[in-house]
């Protein structure tokens, strides 16, 4: 399994995780107590359930570069570009944006 934070603005607003039925992302419950908590995108509306899909959500999956900042990702830290969670964990720390992703390392899973 996979995980990753994602942040908004620097907090951090849900949990992306990739297992062997898929990916799975939640709001984090702290997140949702804020005074008017946002969504990260209108495809992801606020919720307390989970979100499921055999797919990597498209909203995360256009947080990956392309053209040849994609080759160069795939050439420097070897990550195959149908591994679109690695794509994401690998690359997407800094996006353009309010939302950032952030790898959860397997001891903190």
């Amino acid at each position: 399994m996979r995980k990753a934070a994602i942040k908004f603005q620097d907090v951090t607003a849900g949990w992306l995780t990739q297992d062997d039925t898929g990916f799975h992302f939640m709001y984090d419950p702290e997140y949702m107590k804020q005074e008017n908590p946002m969504a990260i995108s209108m495809t992801l509306p606020l919720q307390p359930n989970v979100f499921d899909s055999a797919i990597l959500f498209p909203f995360f999956d256009g947080l990956i570069p392309e053209g040849w900042l994609l080759d160069i990702a795939e050439t420097n830290w070897k990550v195959d570009a149908r591994d679109r969670m690695g794509l994401l964990l690998a690359c997407c720390r800094d996006c353009i944006g309010a939302v950032s992703v952030v790898a959860v390392k397997k001891s903190e899973v």
